[in-house]
C-alpha cells in the first residue's frame, strides 16, 4: 500500500464519540485519520427556519430503511461533520451512579455495566470542560457525585421558566437547571456581545448558525484541525467495509468510497464511531472468511441489543403567555428512581426546544382543535411550556438492525411503555398546580411525533462491552475481543442506557479510551 495512505489511526466517524477521540489523539503527534462520510453542514439562513428543519428534514438522510413490518422510513441521522451532535439538545447529563448497576423494572432488569461510575467520573468532568457545559451542582437530587463543581455557570431562565421553577419548588420538588454544553457568556440572562450563543429560539434540533452550540464539530474537530496538521480531515468518504488479514486478527485496510472512486487506507489503530445503528452495519458488511456472519461477531451480538430510550414530547398549555425563546433550561429528577405510588423508576423530564406555529401546523393537531373555525397554530405555540420526557427502554436481543436482502432493517420492540405512561401522568399532575392547563397536547397521542421508528437520536446498544466474548462484541477498552486493534467508541457499547440523554457518556468515554490508546501508540 501507498505509505501516504497509512496512518497511525483511522478514525471513522466524525461525532462526538468520533470527533473527541481526533481532537484526544491529535495531541499525541501521531498521524491520525478523520473520515467523515458527509461534509460540513452549510451555515445558511435554512438553519433556523423551522419549516426547513422540522417539516421538510432539510438536514436528514434521505435514505430508506426498513421496519419488520416492511414498511419504509427515513432514520433520523444527520452524515455531517460533528454527526447527529449538529442539531442535538446539547443536553449534557452524566448517567446517575444507580444507572451502572442492575435496576429492576416492571418489564426486566436493566444490566450492570461492567464498569462502574468512579472509572467514568474523571472522564465526566474532563468531557464536561471540554464541551462548556454550563451547570450548578447540588441541584439536582439523583447527580451522581462529583468532587468539582461545572466549570461554567448554569444558563439562566427566562422569566416565564423561572415562575415554572419557583412554583415546582413551592410543590416540594426539586427542578434543576439543565446541564447544557454551549458557548455563552451571559450578564442578567442576556448574552454578552463576545457569546457566540445569542440565546435565541433555535437550539434544540436545529443546526446553529452562529456556532453556539457545544457540538463535536466546533468543540473537537475544527480546534483539532487548526492546531495539529499530524490530522487530516476527509470528508464525503463513506466506508463501505474493513478487510482484515487472512486470520482475521487484524484489521489491514479501511475501504473508502469517495464520489465514483474507491480507495484503501490502513491504520495502525482503527476506531470505528459512525453512531450505533451504522456501526453494527459498517461491522455487518464486512463479513469474510474469517468472519462470515460480520466482522468481530462471533457471538451473534452485533447489531443486536438496540435501545433509544422511550421519548416524547409533550406541549402543556400555559394559561399565561411563555415568550420563552431559549427554553432547554429547566430539568425534574424527581420521579427518575419511583414514585410513591409506583416500586419502578420513570425517568427524567426536561424543558425541549420552544414550539412555534409552523412546527405544530406541520406536525398536525389535536382532534378537537379540528373544529376551531380557524387553527389556533400560532395562539398554541404562544402559551405552550414544551417539555422532553424520558423513560429508559431494555436492551432486547430481537431488538436489532441488520441487512435483509441488501437492505437495511430495524426491528423494534417498545419496552417499559408504562413507566412513560406514568411519567406523563406526574407531568400533568404537576401542571394542574402551576397555571398551566392540565390537558396536555401529547405529540405521542395526538400529534403522531412520539419518536417513531426513524427517531434514532439516542440511539445506543449494538456493539455492548463486556468482559465475556460469548455475549458482548467489546472489552472493557471498547475493543473488539475477536481484533487486535478495531476500537468502538459511539454508543454501540453501552449495555444499558438509563433515562438521561447518552451524549455526556459517549464523549466521557471516547476520552478514556483515548487515554488508552495514546498509551498504546506510546505517546
Amino acid at each position: 500500500m501507498d505509505e501516504s495512505r497509512h496512518y497511525d489511526v483511522v478514525i471513522i466517524g466524525s461525532g462526538p464519540g468520533g470527533g473527541t477521540m481526533a481532537w484526544r489523539l491529535a495531541q499525541t503527534g501521531k498521524r491520525v485519520l478523520l473520515l467523515e462520510r458527509g461534509d460540513y453542514l452549510p451555515r445558511e439562513r435554512e438553519n433556523w427556519d423551522s419549516q426547513a428543519v422540522f417539516v421538510d428534514a432539510r438536514y436528514q438522510t434521505s435514505e430508506t430503511w426498513y421496519g419488520a413490518d416492511g414498511a419504509g422510513f427515513h432514520p433520523g441521522l444527520h452524515y455531517y461533520v460533528g454527526g447527529n451532535s449538529k442539531v442535538y439538545g446539547a443536553v449534557l447529563l452524566r448517567l446517575r451512579e444507580r444507572d451502572f448497576g442492575a435496576i429492576r423494572h416492571a418489564d426486566g432488569v436493566s444490566p450492570e455495566w461492567p464498569l462502574k461510575y468512579d472509572v467514568f467520573e474523571p472522564y465526566y468532568q474532563a468531557a464536561e470542560e471540554l464541551y462548556h457545559v454550563h451547570g450548578l451542582r447540588g441541584e439536582d437530587p439523583t447527580e451522581p457525585p462529583a468532587p468539582k463543581p461545572y466549570a461554567y455557570p448554569p444558563v439562566s431562565h427566562e422569566p416565564r421558566i423561572q415562575a415554572l421553577f419557583d412554583g415546582l419548588k413551592r410543590e416540594g420538588h426539586r427542578p434543576f437547571h439543565l446541564p447544557v454544553g454551549v458557548l455563552l457568556d451571559e450578564r442578567d440572562g442576556k448574552p454578552l456581545p463576545h457569546s457566540a450563543c445569542i440565546r435565541c429560539d433555535a437550539f434544540d434540533g436545529y443546526p446553529c448558525l452562529t456556532n453556539g452550540k457545544a457540538d463535536a464539530q466546533v468543540i473537537c474537530v475544527d480546534p483539532a484541525l487548526r492546531a495539529h496538521p499530524n490530522l487530516t480531515l476527509m470528508t464525503g468518504s463513506y466506508v463501505e467495509r474493513l478487510v482484515t488479514d487472512p486470520a482475521g486478527r487484524t484489521v489491514t485496510g479501511v475501504e473508502v468510497r469517495r464520489g465514483e472512486a474507491t480507495e484503501t487506507y490502513a491504520g495502525d489503530l482503527v476506531v470505528v464511531a459512525c453512531g450505533a445503528l451504522s456501526s453494527a452495519l459498517l461491522l455487518l458488511r464486512s463479513a469474510s472468511d474469517a468472519h462470515p456472519h460480520g466482522l468481530a461477531n462471533g457471538s451473534g451480538q452485533v447489531g443486536r441489543n438496540y435501545m433509544r430510550h422511550n421519548n416524547a414530547t409533550v406541549l402543556a398549555i400555559s394559561r399565561s403567555p411563555n415568550p420563552t425563546k431559549f427554553q432547554k433550561t429547566l430539568g425534574l429528577n424527581d420521579f427518575y428512581f419511583g414514585a410513591d405510588d409506583w416500586e419502578f423508576p420513570l425517568g427524567h423530564i426536561q424543558m425541549v426546544g420552544k414550539s412555534d406555529g409552523v412546527q405544530i401546523h406541520g406536525e398536525g393537531l389535536p382532534g378537537f382543535l379540528q373544529w376551531f373555525p380557524e387553527k389556533p397554530f400560532d395562539w398554541l405555540a404562544k402559551h405552550s411550556l414544551d417539555f422532553w420526557l424520558t423513560a429508559e427502554d431494555l436492551p432486547r436481543p430481537e431488538n436489532r438492525v441488520f441487512y435483509e436482502n441488501g437492505r437495511v432493517r430495524l426491528d423494534l420492540t417498545q419496552t417499559n411503555e408504562e413507566a412513560m405512561h406514568r411519567l406523563k401522568g406526574k407531568l400533568r399532575d404537576l401542571c394542574g398546580k402551576l397555571d398551566v392547563h392540565p390537558q396536555l397536547f401529547d405529540r405521542s397521542l395526538y400529534l403522531g411525533k412520539d419518536v417513531p421508528i426513524g427517531g434514532t437520536a439516542h440511539q445506543a446498544g449494538t456493539l455492548r462491552f463486556g468482559t465475556d466474548p460469548a455475549t458482548s462484541v467489546l472489552d472493557l477498552d471498547c475493543k473488539a475481543h475477536e481484533l487486535d486493534n478495531l476500537y468502538v467508541t459511539d454508543a454501540s457499547f453501552f449495555p444499558s442506557i438509563g433515562a438521561v440523554n447518552p451524549t455526556l457518556t459517549i464523549i466521557a468515554n471516547a476520552l478514556r479510551v483515548g487515554d488508552h490508546l495514546a498509551r498504546r501508540l506510546g505517546a
